[in-house]
């Protein structure tokens, strides 16, 4: 069970990493940009360490409130969960 779990970690950073990356192309570009929804989604099914890296590794969305704030906050939470999980095991 404990592998599926990094597993799905891994890929769900991954993602949102990606995603972060090709939002701030297609911001430059001027192309459809992927919805806060979608990025901010990505981060609750675990995502938020990708997001948040992608966010200071390309500089975007970082001074965009209330995203930036909600990016952080999740996080944060999820980051809390990550420790108890650890300390349980």
């Amino acid at each position: 069970m404990t592998a599926y779990i990094l597993y799905w970690l891994i890929a769900a950073n991954l993602i949102a990493f990606v995603l972060m990356i090709l939002d701030k192309k297609f911001a430059e570009s001027g192309a459809r940009r992927i919805s806060e929804t979608t990025l901010l989604g990505w981060s609750l099914l675990g995502g938020a360490p990708g997001t948040f890296a992608a966010s200071r590794f390309v500089r975007h969305k970082t001074r965009k409130q209330p995203f930036a704030a909600r990016m952080i906050a999740i996080l944060i939470l999820e980051l809390v969960l990550l420790a108890l999980w650890a300390l349980n095991k």
